[in-house]
């Protein structure tokens, strides 16, 4: 694994998506910020953050021609959710289309219910078999390398999605994905991430190269002082 320092001197291409255009226009509710809502849309985070990379690799859009009933594009959100979210980008030419939106944003603003309705079940993001990562103890560097490949990834151009949790505390359980970061200096790298919780501003998360754990800098709803993260569904196996 190449070490974080030696990650960080490489090239900065930019953001790895667009904030407000490749992300969700609607957001998933937090059952301790939005308790007593209605309808609440709660624990939908893995989802979403997953859905945003499949959305990426495997759909176009294009605006200029008419738009479907919502039944349709449930069926092309089912289509598109469907392919594993780290499997290869699809040719252009191979990807589902979705008619009459310009975007995933736009899409999900304008068809929300259809979106929702097309998107797969929450209940085996919960129980993944890769979540009991966070229950073993982890050996020192762990985190800096996540970090690492966190930067590494972001300069190939892809965004990485992360669990983060503050288990054993259990204050914190929740899904983000991280899309460009900055060097704020020597002690510090901050990560943006599209934060499901939060459609309408990016938040940050701040790695601290001398105590190599990470913080909330700020992230919505999300008050523990520090937290570990791991990557999800790189492979088959994470």
């Amino acid at each position: 694994m190449t070490p974080l320092a030696v990650v960080l001197r490489r090239p900065h291409p930019g953001p790895a998506l667009r904030f407000g255009v490749d992300t969700f226009a609607f957001r998933n509710d937090s059952r301790v910020h939005h308790k007593g809502k209605p309808d609440l849309y709660a624990s939908w985070c893995f989802v979403l953050a997953r859905a945003v990379v499949q959305f990426r690799r495997f759909a176009r859009f294009e605006p200029g021609t008419p738009r479907l009933a919502a039944p349709e594009y449930t069926a092309l959100v089912q289509r598109v959710t469907r392919r594993a979210p780290w499997r290869a980008p699809l040719p252009v030419a191979e990807r589902v289309v979705l008619p009459g939106f310009g975007s995933l944003h736009e899409l999900t603003r304008e068809a929300e219910g259809a979106v929702k309705a097309g998107l797969p079940r929450r209940l085996w993001t919960v129980l993944h078999w890769t979540n009991w990562r966070m229950i073993f103890p982890r050996p020192q560097g762990q985190q800096e390398r996540v970090a690492s490949e966190i930067v590494a990834e972001l300069q190939a151009g892809r965004p990485v999605q992360l669990l983060i949790t503050d288990f054993p505390r259990i204050r914190l359980n929740h899904s983000v994905l991280a899309f460009d970061f900055r060097a704020s200096d020597s002690d510090a790298v901050d990560f943006s991430v599209y934060d499901p919780n939060d459609p309408t501003s990016p938040g940050v998360i701040r790695f601290d190269r001398h105590e190599r754990r990470y913080r909330p800098a700020p992230l919505c709803g999300v008050s523990v002082p520090h937290f570990r993260a791991f990557r999800m569904y790189c492979s088959p196996f994470l």
